[in-house]
């Protein structure tokens, strides 16, 4: 003789052994991780910013109500302040548009590479209040230059050591300092990769732009190579752009041999649009490099799925 519950569990049991397979639904596959994704670079809207049209504290809100973009990156110098009361303000407008803040881009804090000891020293404490403004916004970063003088093994040597410091100063904070190719040794690759090697910091890295590999009037390092070499440090990816073909292509960068080189290199985080140009709008060209970052991540998303 069953007892009851051994009756009931007996039941319930053939039900489901007999259950029609089309009342059984199967598990969702999770939605798969978007080979990348995208952000606004604040440079994008320079002539904005510096004609007063735009204010720096509604640059979140414009990103995500004009582009439905959902991350941002600031530059230093669109800052009214680095005071904590101004900064919070920024961050209350980001949370409210939805928007997550990925870095600020540093300038004119001085070279962490120069030669002086005092100025390099002074330099690396000129970055701090960024440092600070970054963990307050929810940044993952600051991104800062390496230009110094001398001979390219001198220069590594000095930018090494004030990037090192200021990564010192970062640790605490939980935050990364990055270095992009910006001019002078800091667009030549290799330079630049032996630099962040030499610094010899968890927190240093890099953030590849795929415009600035002009190392002076005279030398332009190749833009592929160079993106390659400094894609195994890089903590983001700046989309420079220009201008646009009628088909959407941009005019004189590769875009699917370079986000072909990011993406082998394992990196799957934001790629900001930098849009640089001067024929069209800086919305019309934030619109282009968007829309061309989209259809490639789409074409590169199909063709893996069908591999």
């Amino acid at each position: 003789m069953l007892t009851r519950r051994e009756a009931v569990a007996s039941i319930v049991a053939s039900v489901a052994v007999l259950a029609p397979r089309a009342l059984v639904r199967p598990a969702r596959a999770a939605p798969p991780r978007p080979l990348f994704t995208i952000s606004l670079a604040q440079w994008s809207l320079h002539r904005a910013l510096g004609s007063g049209s735009l204010d720096h504290l509604d640059f979140p809100g414009l990103a995500r109500s004009r582009f439905a973009i959902d991350a941002v990156e600031y530059v230093n110098s669109f800052f009214k302040s680095a005071e904590a009361s101004y900064v919070a303000e920024l961050r209350r407008r980001a949370d409210d548009a939805g928007v997550v803040s990925v870095l600020i881009m540093c300038d004119g804090e001085g070279a962490l590479g120069d030669p002086d000891e005092a100025k390099r020293a002074a330099a690396v404490e000129n970055h701090r209040k960024w440092l600070e403004a970054a963990k307050a916004l929810g940044c993952h970063s600051i991104r800062v230059n390496a230009h110094s003088r001398g001979s390219a093994d001198e220069q590594r040597r000095l930018a090494a050591d004030g990037l090192r410091r200021l990564c010192e100063r970062a640790e605490p904070l939980g935050l990364n300092v990055i270095v992009e190719n910006h001019g002078g040794l800091s667009s030549n690759g290799a330079w630049l990769a032996s630099t962040i090697r030499a610094a010899d910091h968890p927190r240093a890295g890099t953030l590849p732009d795929f415009g600035n590999f002009r190392v002076d009037g005279a030398t332009v390092y190749d833009r592929y190579r160079g993106t390659a070499e400094l894609m195994p440090f890089a903590r983001g990816v700046s989309a420079k752009s220009y201008d646009f073909r009628a088909d959407g292509e941009e005019v004189s960068l590769d875009y699917r041999r370079l986000l072909g080189i990011v993406v082998a290199a394992g990196y799957h985080g934001r790629i900001g649009i930098e849009y640089e140009g001067g024929r069209l709008s800086e919305f019309e060209g934030i619109r282009a490099t968007q829309r061309l970052l989209e259809r490639i991540r789409e074409e590169m998303t199909l063709a893996g799925a069908g591999s």
